[in-house]
């Protein structure tokens, strides 16, 4: 199944997407403004089968405006699209994207930051987690 990961911000999305094989994860692009209509021209470009985008939760686990924020956006996009809209904990994937930025990768560090937050969520769904 391919999916296509969203790391949501105020200003703009972070988009990364799988292969059908939920093997390989690569960087998309940058979406500025968040725009709903914006991921769904992408969820139909690629054939994308879920979307799953991260949900910003502290480290104590509690959430806060911003994930309000985002459930908001996840609901809107729920109404918009035919594919599923799952939220996953993306917990440090923007200091992983850092990381990857400062390792030489080329793509927008909120790119990577949404492929982090992908790898983490097939990880979990190999595991059976998320089923």
């Amino acid at each position: 199944m391919r999916i296509l990961a969203l790391d949501y911000g105020g200003a703009r999305i972070g988009c990364a997407i799988s292969d059908p094989s939920e093997t390989l994860v690569r960087p998309l692009s940058v979406l500025e403004p968040p725009d709903p209509e914006g991921v769904a021209d992408l969820v139909a470009e690629h054939d994308v089968e879920q979307v799953v985008i991260g949900m910003p939760v502290h480290l104590n686990g509690r959430e806060g405006e911003q994930a309000a924020a985002t459930r908001s956006f996840a609901d809107d996009l729920g109404r918009l699209l035919d594919v599923p809209v799952r939220t996953y904990d993306e917990r440090l994937t923007t200091r992983m994207a850092e990381a990857s930025r400062r390792g030489g990768a080329q793509a927008p560090e909120d790119a990577l930051a949404a492929a982090h937050l992908l790898e983490g969520y097939l990880a979990s769904r190999h595991k059976g987690e998320d089923q």
